[in-house]
C-alpha cells in the first residue's frame, strides 16, 4: 500500500506555524531581533540545545527567507546570522502571540479547578 504524500497546507496560520514551529524557532528569533549573532553566541544563549538542532533550525529559518547566514573567509571560520526584511514582520505575530500567551496564562490561574491541561 503507498503512503500518501506530506500534508498540504491550506491555510495562511498553518504556514506561519510550519515557519516558526518547534522547540527552538521562535527563541532563536527573539534574540535576532536585538542584531546579527554568531552561531557560539546563540548557543550560549539557547540553554539546552545541542549544535546539530541549532543548525538544522537556522537551516530552516535560512530556506523559508527569514534569516540570513553570512559566512565570512577567515580563519577560524566565522558566520553570522541576521533576520532578512520577512523575518522582521514576524516581530508583531510574536508579539501577539506572548500577549495571548500571557493572558492564557493569567486566564488559567484564576480557572476554578486549576493549571489546566497537563502536557
Amino acid at each position: 500500500m503507498a503512503r500518501p504524500g506530506p500534508k498540504s497546507i491550506s491555510c495562511p496560520v498553518e504556514t506561519t506555524l510550519q515557519v516558526v514551529g518547534g522547540r527552538w524557532k521562535v527563541l532563536i528569533l527573539h534574540y535576532l531581533f536585538d542584531g546579527t549573532l554568531r552561531f557560539g553566541e546563540l548557543h550560549r544563549r539557547l540553554a539546552g540545545i545541542s549544535h546539530r538542532t541549532l543548525t538544522k533550525q537556522l537551516r530552516e529559518l535560512e530556506a523559508d527567507g527569514v534569516i540570513r547566514r553570512k559566512v565570512y573567509s577567515e580563519i577560524p571560520p566565522k558566520v553570522e546570522y541576521s533576520l532578512l526584511p520577512l523575518g522582521r514582520k514576524l516581530g508583531k505575530v510574536l508579539q501577539a502571540m506572548h500577549k495571548w500567551g500571557e493572558e492564557y496564562e493569567e486566564q488559567k490561574l484564576h480557572k476554578p479547578g486549576g493549571a489546566g491541561r497537563k502536557r
